[in-house]
């Protein structure tokens, strides 16, 4: 899908810049690539909506690194990552399915720093609603939804 490629490779190329000009290594994150099919693919599901896309992937992020930082045992730390994302999701009602994973990659890589929500989830997050906003203004497909009355 075109909008998926144009919108990735946008991302990617300003996040890459951004970490490469404040010395940050990780730059981009995993689970992009999957928030790209909800927001190019399938722009009308709730899922696929800015609060979802960035409140979910930063929430996760935040309770990834948590998890990573306070229990040692993967065991543990990797079940209650997703688990403890997917209700916050659920109790702040934003849910996205690639934010789960954001959870799970804080806790396998072993990001103590909550720096990572911010850049690069938060910063991809935004970069990619942006990106998938203008690109249906442009293909006439309506993204974000409005709500109605």
């Amino acid at each position: 899908m075109f909008g998926a490629f144009l919108g990735l490779m946008l991302v990617i190329a300003v996040a890459k810049y951004l970490g490469e000009t404040r010395g940050i290594d990780q730059w981009l994150m995993a689970s992009l690539g999957a928030s790209a099919l909800l927001v190019f693919a399938l722009p009308g599901s709730p899922m696929a909506q800015p609060w979802a896309v960035i409140a979910g992937n930063v929430l996760s992020a935040l309770i990834g690194v948590s998890c990573a930082i306070l229990i040692p045992n993967l065991l543990i730390a990797l079940p209650l990552s997703v688990s403890c994302s997917i209700m916050g999701m659920f109790i702040l009602r934003c849910l996205h399915p690639p934010a789960a994973a954001v959870a799970l990659i804080a806790v396998l890589g072993s990001i103590t720093h909550y720096r990572y929500a911010f850049f690069p989830v938060m910063v991809d997050s935004m970069l990619l609603v942006f990106v998938g906003g203008v690109y249906s203004n442009v293909t006439g497909r309506p993204y974000p939804n409005r709500p109605t009355n």
